[in-house]
């Protein structure tokens, strides 16, 4: 019979029951540690991140959504529909609600992004049956929104203003010097904020000049409630789908782009819905020249969810006007190319998104199926030979333009830059069998310099003849889509060209760093009033100080000469005789002098 101890171990068998749905059952085996992963397969903070929402609804008027009473409003006079206007929707749409707007029997209700939104459709309902004249202009609700959405003025947004971001003082002033915002100038803007009115409107809002909840460190001292209002009315302006708001929303796109770096989330998610709803109203004719521009400017911003927004913008505006951004791929792809290198995550994959979706509007059959491995290329230079060989399976037979080149030539550049003579090679070929279809000289001479030297150190460079050959081939025949005659005339014009550019940017910083001298003794100058003045005014209060001391001590010598006086008279300061108390003292009074 084995013999039992402490140290005796036994092997107790668990019988597993199986429960209803073929769950396991909850019982775990001695010495195993219960490990508790959350999340399902359809959770939304997966391994992904948080995917951004969908389109938001439409937003619904609460005050005029039957049509009686937008039949009574009507039939105000428009003394009374102005007053309505901008003391009733206007403040609720700003989030400032009157404590007895609905009645003395209800309590008063605090101001919501649903309240706001209504009353934003209320305002938009107004613009669609009075006109956008009455309401934005006439009325003054576009002097209101603009002085909550750009306190600053429009030279200070995208963090633009003074000392600040990359174009200080004036980047996106340059771009809508054409746009007919009220507050445009910065100081016009500034002076009525304090006087509480722009133009011949006068403002009866109480937003202009609060601090509270505000984003005070991007400069922005207008409420979070009254820049959501602003945001959702202009979303309900693009939603009623009539052209005619178009000349006062478009202008507004720099105001809510630079709305989706704000420290709030209600900000952020009506500026993303308002930029979206304006870039679908836009028409495709005003991209090239006030939505674009815009755009590139809000990647110039300090904020990454400017940038994010900004990028997905762009996306929407291939989708929408696909000709339109086809033409500017030249300018697009190297500025957003320079975004894909950013820090944030979040900016990096818009910005690969965004590039996807531009090249894909080229209309090149022959390049088409190429495009998604070189936008792969351009983020991963690893795999631009695998572009390359992409390019080379393509037989060129349509024409080649200015779009398209701007697709192919920053990977031949780059294919031509790496050490494998193979490699080196197949770019030749591609370079040349491309060079023979460009349509004009104007269309690849902005190519010229990224690909004329590349061939040049490939011919003189490569040990290989066969591939010394096969580059200056393809450089001549670069050479003749340029319009020279020789590589040396195509080498002398690119030099100049780079000179011309050179100087230019030369003469830039130049006139940059003469603006900032300038400024620094404008503010030396300033100081040096300031100081002027501020010893002007010690001296002044020295003075004033010394006289102050002298008169006081004038005082006390006459009270102390006063004083004695009264010690050696007879009389008391009433005039009555210390003696006797009486003011004619009694014969019988030691101090009756018998007068």
């Amino acid at each position: 019979m084995a013999s039992i101890s402490a140290s005796t171990t036994h092997k107790v068998g668990i019988k597993k029951t199986a429960t209803k749905g073929g769950k396991k059952s909850g019982i775990l085996k001695s010495g195993t540690s219960s490990k508790i992963r959350g999340g399902s397969s359809n959770s939304t903070n997966g391994k992904g991140g948080l995917q951004r929402r969908g389109s938001a609804p439409r937003l619904l008027p609460s005050e005029l959504n039957h049509p009686t009473s937008l039949d009574a409003f009507l039939a105000l006079s428009p003394t009374q529909q102005k007053d309505r206007t901008v003391n009733e929707f206007l403040p609720h749409c700003m989030g400032e609600r009157a404590t007895f707007h609905e009645g003395i029997a209800k309590p008063h209700t605090a101001s919501t992004t649903q309240s706001r939104g209504a009353a934003a459709a209320d305002l938009a309902t107004l613009v669609k049956h009075l006109g956008p004249i009455v309401v934005l202009k006439q009325f003054g609700v576009l002097a209101e929104m603009e002085k909550t959405l750009l306190p600053l003025g429009i030279g200070a947004v995208f963090g633009n203003g003074p000392g600040k971001g990359v174009h200080p003082g004036g980047g996106m002033r340059k771009i809508c010097s054409s746009a007919s915002l009220a507050s445009m100038d910065s100081d016009n803007a500034i002076r009525s904020m304090g006087t509480g009115s722009t133009g011949a409107n006068p403002s009866t809002m109480s937003i202009a000049t609060s601090s509270i909840g505000t984003d005070s460190k991007r400069g922005k001292t207008t409420p979070v409630n009254a820049r959501e209002g602003a945001l959702l009315f202009l979303r309900a302006l693009c939603e009623l789908g009539i052209k005619s708001v178009e000349p006062y929303v478009v202008p507004l796109l720099a105001a809510a782009l630079d709305e989706c770096g704000s420290s709030s989330s209600g900000v952020r998610a009506a500026a993303e819905d308002a930029s979206e709803a304006i870039i679908s109203i836009a028409n495709p004719l005003a991209f090239p020249m006030m939505v674009v521009p815009v755009i590139f400017e809000a990647l110039h911003s300090p904020e990454w969810r400017v940038k994010s927004t900004a990028l997905e913008r762009l996306k929407q505006v291939a989708s929408v006007a696909p000709g339109q951004t086809s033409k500017m791929l030249p300018k697009i792809i190297p500025t957003v190319t320079s975004q894909i290198w950013d820090t944030k995550p979040q900016v990096t994959k818009a910005a690969n998104a965004a590039l996807l979706a531009v090249c894909m509007t080229n209309d090149n059959p022959d390049v088409k199926p190429a495009v998604p491995a070189v936008v792969h290329a351009v983020s991963k230079p690893a795999d631009t030979y695998k572009a390359v060989e992409e390019l080379m399976a393509t037989t060129f037979v349509a024409t080649v333009d200015a779009s398209t080149l701007s697709i192919l030539c920053p990977i031949l550049s780059r294919g031509l830059k790496e050490k494998n003579a193979i490699r080196k090679r197949a770019c030749c070929v591609v370079i040349e069998n491309m060079s023979r279809l460009v349509d004009s000289p104007n269309a690849v001479a902005p190519f010229g310099p990224l690909l004329v030297p590349e061939l040049k150190k490939v011919v003189e460079n490569v040990q290989f003849e066969d591939i010394r050959d096969v580059a200056l081939s393809a450089l001549q025949a670069l050479t003749r889509a340029l319009g020279h005659a020789d590589i040396e005339s195509a080498m002398a014009s690119i030099m100049r060209a780079e000179a011309e550019r050179a100087e230019e940017e030369q003469r830039r910083i130049e006139e940059a760093l003469e603006d900032e001298r300038a400024a620094e003794e404008e503010r030396i100058k300033k100081e040096e009033e300031e100081r002027k003045q501020f010893r002007e005014a010690m001296e002044a209060q020295r003075l004033l100080d010394k006289l102050a001391l002298e008169e006081e001590e004038k005082k006390k010598k006459e009270e102390m000469l006063k004083k004695e006086k009264q010690k050696k008279s007879t009389k008391s300061a009433t005039g009555k005789c210390q003696g006797c108390g009486l003011k004619k003292c009694k014969k019988t009074c030691l101090f009756n002098s018998g007068k």
